[in-house]
């Protein structure tokens, strides 16, 4: 019946969802789900009215976890997945999806949609589930009557993976249902035997914590500390706790107290059955073998002395001190005043702090100093009594004795600055860059534009192009690095280039433009190939008599000299053309005998926008070109155009005027 009511009207999710009670209790919520063993069947007698998420369904609306438990298990060998989820009541709807939690935060499942595997919404009553006759795909919103499939194709899982099944009972009853696993290949009982794994004791050893190789259930652990005994006579366990099973069906690890605390030495603790008639249970009920052991030795209760800093940064201004044991936060004086600081150059500290958990406790201290160190040498920083009237203690309120000490290293700031001297020549400049390999530095990368990378101190670089360069060069002395960028310009830089008209028409008069990029030039010189010459930068214009119904190309060029000694010359051709008078032949003969046999604008060089038509007698469009260089040779539609006289239009632009010219004429194919 749900379905219905989200296909139609969606309010009735969010009066559902504003309204139903939040589920507190153990299971129903994704971190507190039941672990699962595959050989283990899960009865809930009875489902709590609640849920406040929304669910998103891939390609379906979305709905609430109406009533939800949830189950977690890892995946030991890839398979397919079957279970069944049977109702108590053949008349309740219950719904499943299935996610891939692997590395991920499970309270995130309600916003990722992604991570869904399977799923079945289908508004059916009774058994469902995945198994072999299951559909492929997600069942979303029904009405029972639609009669859709309750079962899923038995999804794949992978193995390390990590997978949470919601189970969601839309049905207004508290009724129950049975989840069991089975008819699928992939393996989700844990194959791992549980077993202790180490133990330690707590501050005056009246307290061990023993840590386990696996997950174990909470309800195994007897809580009078009855699954344990010591061998140390006359002393007993008297309780036993797990920390993480205020919010979880399991834990890894116990804590035993004792009626006494333990002397310095080595002690056995030895597993046995509880009062509870069980030893510890992993979740398919298989219990640590009666006889696990482990050992553990007890300390003489001294306090924790200082041990050592994390690796030290280029101009450290934060130091972290670590510690063997976690010590007191609250002994810590914030103003840093527990301790001191000498060495090469003076400096305060300004603060200091715990990575404090929820106990109150670090193992270790943020020193906070007034300023970076930048002076390389040995220091040492001290401890002392602060402001606080202590120095710092430990968890077991041992108090670190003022005068404990640790020696660092701290290494100076090193600089990648860095000198140059270039020797000039024609062809190849060469530069020696130099760096001083100050304050240890021992590592250098320098970077030439494209003329390559150089580890060397002082390498020597040859240039054949003369444009500007950048150089970058890295140090380091192993902890402190520096870069420096310097751009090199090169004062014999010479290129000679020149623009001009590459078309010249009769009588007209050629400008041309220096565009040489040079530095310190000293001789300028022109050869026009007109029979003139000049020494300016920038010289007269000049004219180029033509030839008599024909073209040529003239040379000029231009030659330049700097304080170097060094030349260029540059070369650009020009083409002298005895006629710029735009015509179109009054006849041609496509015979391809070299003469005549195209029909064009002639010698168009002052046109631009240029528009070529021609066409036959029947008006039909036989050739079009918008460039004048474009010829047509007789043909149309890849035959011969026929023997006779054909229109042509030309329309351009004036290159010298601006204005727009339209010509007409005729012209004859003759074959």
């Amino acid at each position: 019946m749900k379905k219905i009511i989200f296909l139609v009207f969606s309010i009735s999710f969010i009066q559902n969802h504003l309204f139903a009670q939040q589920c507190t209790a153990l299971g129903q919520n994704p971190s507190t789900a039941f672990p699962v063993c595959g050989s283990t069947n899960f009865v809930q007698a009875s489902v709590p009215i609640c849920g406040s998420n929304f669910v998103q369904v891939p390609g379906c609306d979305g709905y609430p976890d109406k009533n939800p438990y949830w189950y977690k298990f890892t995946c030991y060998a890839s398979g397919t997945l079957g279970f069944l989820i049977k109702p108590n009541n053949q008349g309740d709807d219950y719904d499943w999806q299935l996610y891939d939690v692997t590395n991920r935060d499970v309270n995130q499942v309600f916003q990722n949609p992604t991570w869904v595997v399977a799923a079945n919404w289908a508004g059916t009553y009774g058994n469902t589930g995945a198994s072999n006759a299951g559909v492929s795909g997600i069942q979303c919103a029904s009405i029972p009557e639609d009669n859709r499939n309750s079962f899923a194709q038995m999804p794949i899982l992978l193995i390390g993976h990590q997978y949470l099944l919601l189970v969601s009972h839309f049905t207004d009853t508290q009724s129950g249902y049975t989840l069991s696993f089975g008819g699928g290949t992939a393996v989700i009982t844990d194959p791992l035997l549980p077993k202790t794994d180490y133990g330690e004791a707590f501050c005056d050893a009246k307290q061990i914590k023993i840590k386990l190789n696996k997950k174990i259930k909470c309800s195994s652990l007897a809580a009078n500390g009855s699954d344990f005994s010591i061998n140390f006579p006359g002393l007993q366990i008297i309780s036993a706790v797990a920390p993480k099973c205020s919010a979880s069906f399991d834990m890894d690890s116990v804590i035993l107290t004792l009626d006494n605390p333990l002397p310095p030495g080595i002690f056995t603790l030895t597993v046995k059955v509880g009062t509870d008639n069980n030893t510890l249970l992993d979740n398919c009920d298989r219990g640590i073998p009666v006889g696990d052991h482990v050992s553990f030795r007890v300390l003489p209760l001294i306090p924790t002395p200082m041990d050592s800093l994390t690796a030290v940064k280029c101009a450290p201004q934060t130091l972290e001190l670590i510690f063997r044991k976690p010590m007191m936060c609250s002994s810590i004086a914030v103003n840093g005043s527990d301790f001191i600081i000498t060495g090469p150059m003076p400096v305060n500290i300004t603060g200091a702090q715990g990575n404090c958990d929820a106990n109150g406790l670090s193992k270790s201290i943020s020193v906070q100093l007034n300023t970076p160190l930048q002076v390389g040498g040995t220091y040492r920083i001290t401890l002392k009594v602060g402001t606080d009237a202590n120095t710092i203690f430990d968890e077991c309120s041992q108090q670190t004795p003022a005068g404990s000490f640790i020696d660092f290293v701290v290494k100076d700031t090193v600089n990648a600055n860095f000198t140059y001297s270039i020797l000039y020549g024609c062809k190849v400049n060469t530069i020696q860059y130099l760096h001083n390999g100050l304050n240890g530095i021992n590592s250098f990368n320098w970077v030439f534009d494209n003329a390559g990378q150089s580890p060397l101190q002082n390498p020597i670089i040859n240039y054949s192009n003369f444009k500007d360069k950048n150089t970058r060069l890295i140090v380091s002395n192993g902890v402190c690095s520096d870069t420096a960028d310097v751009k090199i310009t090169f004062d014999n830089l010479l290129e000679a280039n020149f623009t001009v008209t590459p078309v010249i028409c009769p009588n007209e008069p050629v400008s041309f433009i220096n565009n040489t990029t040079s530095r310190n030039i000293t001789n300028w010189l022109w050869i026009f190939g007109n029979g003139n010459t000049s020494i300016l930068k920038d010289p007269p214009q000049q004219s180029y008599n033509p030839q008599p119904l024909t073209d040529y190309i003239a040379l000029p060029q231009l030659i330049v000299k700097n304080s170097y000694g060094c030349y260029d010359t540059i070369t650009a051709p020009v083409k002298v053309v005895f006629s710029c008078f735009i015509t179109v032949p009054t006849a041609f003969t496509p015979n391809h005998d070299g003469l005549n046999d195209f029909l064009y604008p002639l010698v168009a060089y002052k046109a631009t926008k240029l528009q070529f038509s021609v066409y036959n007698r029947f008006g039909e469009r036989v050739f079009y070109s918008e460039k004048w260089e474009d010829k047509w040779n007789g043909r149309y539609k890849g035959k011969d155009a026929d023997v006779g006289t054909y229109v042509w239009i030309l329309r351009f632009t004036h290159t010298d005027t601006g204005k727009q010219i339209e010509q007409k004429g005729t012209s004859i194919l003759i074959r």
